[in-house]
Order: structure tokens, then sequence, then C-alpha cells
């Protein structure tokens, strides 16, 4: 049976098991090293990473054809309306190409968000608003570039759900196996 863990990555972890310049990695809180991510979060991204010793679940869980979509939450510089957010939908032109349609939804403050260390920076006269953003692919920093894209840079980003998996129940940092008959 495949060991299939899921980790709520804090602000700046790295998403790999060393670093050559000293930052901090999986390592500091994950002593199964035969696992590997299933894709990547950022340095400055947080929340769920799921991690195997299987190439099968990994694969499964990363690639574009697969379908697995993962949802992510996005604090945003200013108060984008539902028009705004639309090309989403469709796809945004990227320097890589056009991604896959997304589906969003404007947010009130998650149900889940916990401090982060250093907060974000604030501006007193700009309004900041979150949107849940789901993806079936997963191109580097692609929720940052796609709402970038449309006008409204990324402040904090938190991937809450990959597949059937969610953050619910794991604070920063924490980590738990799950059965892998539920891949």
């Amino acid at each position: 049976m495949p060991t299939i863990l899921l980790f709520n990555k804090p602000f700046q972890v790295l998403s790999q098991f060393t670093d050559p310049d000293g930052r901090r990695t999986l390592a500091e809180f994950i002593a199964q090293k035969k696992v590997r991510p299933a894709g990547r979060l950022d340095y400055d991204s947080e929340g769920l990473l799921v991690l195997s010793d299987s190439g099968d679940v990994i694969h499964r869980l990363t690639q574009p054809d697969k379908g697995t979509t993962k949802t992510y939450w996005a604090q945003v510089e200013g108060a984008p309306t539902q028009s705004d957010l639309s090309p989403l939908t469709v796809g945004i032109e990227l320097n890589d190409g056009l991604t896959r349609p997304a589906r969003f939804e404007l947010l009130g403050r998650p149900h889940l968000i916990w401090d982060r260390t250093p907060p974000i920076r604030e501006r007193r006269n700009k309004p900041t608003q979150w949107i849940s953003l789901t993806l079936s692919e997963g191109r580097n920093r692609q929720v940052r570039r796609m709402l970038a894209a449309v006008g409204f840079p990324v402040l904090r980003l938190i991937r809450y759900r990959v597949g059937s998996w969610t953050l619910d129940g794991l604070a920063p940092g924490e980590i738990r196996a799950v059965p892998s008959r539920s891949t």
C-alpha cells in the first residue's frame, strides 16, 4: 500500500527536503524521506501539499489529463467583481500559453484562515478580497499569474484542496496520513 501524507505547508517553507541556501524545507516537518511531493507550492504560498511514495499516486494528482482539480484561496489587492474575473472561466493567455478554464468564487474571509508571520502588506486605502479559484492544471505560479493578468495581484495564496482532500483539521506544519484507497 502506498504512503499518502497530507501536509499543511507553512509560509516560507520549500516543497523539497533539502536546500543549499539553508531555507526551511519539508525535512523540518516530515520524517518519512521516501515520500515526494505531488506537485509543488511556492516558497511564499501556503496550504495543502500531498506527498506519497507512489509514482502512480503522484502522476494521478499532477498530470492535467487526469483531471484532478485543486482549489486555492487567494487574497488579492483590490475589489474584483464577477465580471472582472469572468475571463478566468474561459482561460487566460499567459507567456506559456492559454490556461484551461477555471472556476472562481468571491469569498468572505475563508473559514479556517490562520495568522501569517509576517502578515501580508496592507494599504489603508486599498481593499483586499478573498477569491476561491479551482484549476485542473498546475503551471508554475499559475494562480498568481492568472489573477495578475486580470488586474488583481495576489497578496496571500493558500491551497485548500487537492482532489477530495482538504486542509480541514490541519494546522500549519501539521501532517496526517490518509488511507491510500481514498485516491
